[in-house]
């Protein structure tokens, strides 16, 4: 993996990467999120340092090589229990530690971890230090800020009091350019309802240059993140590639002026063998093909695909041969185009 112990991602971290997200983000979403980009920077779902702790390891923590650089997102307050479970994250092979303090959950805030820790700068500058011991970069998610204490300085002073409470260890921040209710507001409400206001982190990246500091919020494609990469490091993107995993191929051109030649048609064959070893392996059918529903959004035969997978996949004995059958519905002009081929600008107009 790209980067050192010593300095983190600093001067190398990928400048794009796909938002962690709650049972959503899984290997197999990873899997296919990696067909698509070899240089965007992935990210698992949230785990607990507890579960890590108690729980099914291998379960929560396994990946495949072919995921390529991963970031493991822990939740937790106590540096005793993240620093045991990041040192399992890294016999896992994860590229970096991210620690939660955006999530603004009910569930979530009484366990003293996610939004809530907003509150608490020196107890988050002392779990990133107890990271950080296990030898991989570390990184910290969180909001512009929480219920009142949301102005610009109140940003300021958490990455501040974050940094002098590290140990030295080099943070990365990615901030999500909304504040968070911590009551009031469900957590798909705290997604949408507060404002952007992506110039507190522009203003951040400003008056902080020495700290890598990337974007999250409202991202719709890849053209929008390449224009905020002129005031900030990173870019985090979220829904918008889920809910259109195709954009993820607009990626690699994007960050390195050229691309290689991806379609539809090789993605679904990959995804197809993917599935087929998971389901010999005792994993439902409906766990891979669900990630892909929209992987033919807004295209010809789209609807169709995914009506095949919807109803297909919980059918018993379902096999990864329907995602071969679905793809029938599909025009070849559609499965054999190369994705980011075209300037990003113009498939996020299409």
């Amino acid at each position: 993996m790209t980067g050192r112990a010593a300095t983190g991602w600093r001067g190398v971290r990928p400048r794009l990467s796909v938002a962690p997200m709650m049972a959503l983000t899984d290997r197999h979403f990873r899997r296919l999120a990696r067909l698509l980009s070899r240089q965007v920077l992935l990210y698992t779902e949230m785990v607990t340092a507890k579960a890590v702790l108690h729980g099914d390891r291998e379960r929560l923590l396994g990946r495949s090589p072919e995921e390529g650089a991963v970031v493991l997102q822990l939740g937790g307050s106590d540096p005793d229990e993240l620093r045991a479970a990041a040192a399992a994250g890294a016999e896992f092979g994860y590229a970096e530690l991210n620690l939660n303090v955006g999530c603004p959950s009910d569930r979530v805030r009484s366990g003293r971890f996610g939004a809530c820790l907003m509150a608490e700068p020196e107890l988050v500058g002392e779990c990133l230090a107890a990271l950080a011991e296990a030898g991989l970069p570390v990184s910290v998610k969180h909001r512009i800020g929480i219920d009142d204490a949301d102005a610009y300085e109140d940003l300021l002073r958490f990455v501040d009091v974050v940094e002098a409470s590290s140990g030295g260890a080099p943070v990365a921040y990615t901030v999500h350019a909304r504040k968070a209710w911590l009551s009031g507001l469900s957590p798909r409400e705290n997604r949408t309802v507060p404002p952007l206001r992506y110039e507190d982190v522009y203003r951040l990246k400003r008056e902080r240059p020495e700290l890598p500091v990337e974007l999250n919020g409202g991202v719709p494609h890849v053209a929008a993140a390449m224009e905020h990469l002129r005031w900030v490091d990173g870019v985090m993107i979220g829904r918008a590639f889920y809910e259109r995993p195709a954009l993820l191929a607009d990626v690699d051109p994007a960050l390195t002026g050229s691309g290689r030649t991806v379609t539809l048609r090789g993605v679904v064959a990959s995804m197809a063998d993917h599935a087929a070893a998971e389901v010999a392996a005792g994993t439902p059918l409906h766990a891979v093909t669900r990630h892909m529903l929209n992987l033919f959004k807004g295209a010809p035969g789209g609807r169709a695909w995914r009506r095949a997978l919807s109803e297909g996949a919980h059918r018993p004995g379902a096999g990864p041969e329907l995602l071969t059958d679905a793809l029938r519905a599909v025009p070849d002009e559609v499965l054999d185009a190369p994705l980011g081929a075209a300037p990003p600008g113009e498939r996020a107009a299409a």
